[in-house]
């Protein structure tokens, strides 16, 4: 299993890392060349969406098909909450009758609600439990 875990490197910076031997710089908004929180969060959930889709869409498009999608929404500062998170998945399916496109997307739509873990999370909701370990 991956282990993940963030070190402070300075006010409100951190590095995100994986046992895998990945790293995400991760700061406050007014911080250049870094991610918040939050934008990780939607990140994460295009990234799922995006994984999610690529097989109905590579089945039907093609390997080299190209994909963009965007999420958006804002925090909800007076209680630190997204209350909303909407995401726009870019296709271009010009090569598809109407129909055929409408039966792709059906398609791209369940397996995105069947097997997207973050989104699932996100809907759902999640329990979170927080230890702390002193010296």
């Amino acid at each position: 299993m991956t282990e993940l875990w963030v070190q402070r490197t300075g006010t409100r910076r951190y590095t995100g890392q994986s046992s895998r031997g990945a790293e995400v710089l991760i700061g406050s908004e007014d911080v250049d060349g870094v991610f918040t929180p939050g934008e990780l969060l939607k990140i994460a959930l295009a990234a799922c969406s995006g994984m999610s889709s690529d097989r109905p869409l590579s089945r039907r498009l093609g390997d080299d098909y190209d994909a963009t999608i965007r999420v958006s929404g804002d925090a909800d500062r007076e209680n630190e909450v997204y209350p909303r998170l909407d995401e726009t998945l870019e296709l271009d399916l010009s090569e598809l009758d109407a129909e055929a496109a409408e039966r792709l997307l059906i398609v791209v739509e369940r397996a995105i609600d069947k097997v997207c873990t973050v989104g699932r999370t996100l809907k759902a909701g999640t329990e979170v439990d927080l230890k702390f370990e002193t010296q």
